[in-house]
């Protein structure tokens, strides 16, 4: 009798131990699961990456810590990766180098981020583009990459004696992404002789125009520039003019010019055609109920567009009553899931609809408003 109640005891625990690892492995599954747009995980990591001079070719991150190891990669203001640190281990390091690639076009000045990646494959080798963005991910904090931004000036103690300098440089703090704004410059030429030099306009480090200034010797002379702000993303950006060895920044603030939103203006059982206005560049990732994503338009840049259109993945099923999301996201649209929803001041750009109500001529959309997450 004894022996039976033990028996019996022995099985109610084991039965509660395996429903307990059920759901500890549920957990352990659903917490590691990708969410619709990136993952998130528990590693973390802090990063400080402040203002600094440089010579193009290296710049300096003044703190970065990383639980579980990885790499600093630093990008242009366009995105593109323009270098990255040597493999990293756990824990907090002081004053990384790191350099520019051999590839990269564009050298370390102007407004750059530097963003703390995993090793997740574990080879201490940064595979996040030879992966298509499947391995060595970003840290991420609340959903978001874990990164810093800093501005970085080129270093002029080397300059030649004979370059003309850069004395002032005035242009406005603040524009709109649909204006033209205007920047001109002071330029001096300290050498005894006369000479003709080339002075460039830099955007976040990009060379947008280039302008040939004759001076006497000692001379001073003026040079203005024009930038069409169309098109660019909103948000700080730097603008410096430059001689062979001299120059000066400036910040401008863009601000998005309109308020940004989809509206879905045509749908069928296979497509939706949306209109868009987005202050960065993205495309937008149609969703259902269930968080799949069911179809993708191609990439745009920053600005309005019309007649942007979504086709539903071939094996998705979308019937005129469910309810979609039509969401913009940044990334690349044929891997979703490695994305991340485009906020504008702290709420997603998104819209919530049905097959049904576009059909109707209900409409659906935001109407350049931005929906909270």
């Amino acid at each position: 009798m004894s022996s039976g109640l033990t028996f019996g005891t022995i099985k109610r625990v084991g039965a509660i131990l395996l429903a307990i690892a059920i759901v500890l492995a549920a957990g352990i599954v659903i917490f590691q699961a990708p969410a619709i747009f990136g993952v998130e995980e528990n590693p973390d990591a802090s990063i400080t990456f402040d203002d600094q001079r440089g010579d193009g070719e290296s710049v300096t991150v003044d703190e970065v810590s990383l639980s579980d190891g990885g790499f600093v990669v630093v990008a242009g203001s366009d995105g593109e990766t323009v270098a990255v640190s040597d493999y990293l281990e756990a824990g907090t390091h002081e004053n990384v180098t790191v350099e520019r690639g051999e590839d990269a076009q564009t050298e370390l000045v102007g407004q750059l981020t530097a963003t703390v990646h995993r090793d997740s494959d574990g080879d201490e080798s940064y595979d996040y583009g030879d992966s298509d963005g499947e391995d060595d991910q970003p840290y991420l904090a609340d959903g978001y990459p874990v990164s810093d931004t800093a501005t970085v000036t080129g270093d002029t103690e080397d300059a030649l004696d004979d370059s003309f300098r850069v004395e002032s440089l005035s242009a406005p703090d603040s524009a709109t992404t649909n204006e033209t704004i205007e920047v001109s410059a002071e330029i001096a030429n300290p050498s005894d002789l006369g000479s003709q030099q080339s002075v460039e306009l830099r955007l976040d480090g990009a060379v947008l125009e280039q302008q040939a200034l004759e001076l006497g010797a000692g001379e001073t002379g003026e040079v203005t520039f024009e930038i069409n702000t169309t098109g660019l993303a909103a948000g700080n950006r730097t603008v410096g003019v430059y001689t062979e060895g001299d120059g000066e920044l400036s910040e401008i603030e863009l601000t998005f010019h309109t308020t940004p939103g989809i509206d879905i203006v045509e749908a069928s059982d296979d497509a939706i055609t949306a209109d868009v206005a987005t202050p960065r560049e993205g495309f937008v990732a149609v969703r259902d109920a269930n968080d799949t994503v069911v179809g993708t338009s191609d990439g745009f840049g920053p600005g309005e567009h019309g007649n942007v259109t979504v086709e539903f993945d071939e094996n998705a099923t979308v019937e005129d009553d469910d309810e979609l999301t039509a969401l913009v996201a940044t990334g690349d649209p044929s891997a979703p899931e490695n994305a991340t929803p485009l906020e504008y001041e702290g709420e997603r750009i998104e819209t919530t609809f049905t097959l049904a109500d576009v059909a109707g001529g209900n409409g659906a959309g935001n109407e350049s408003e931005t929906d909270g997450e």
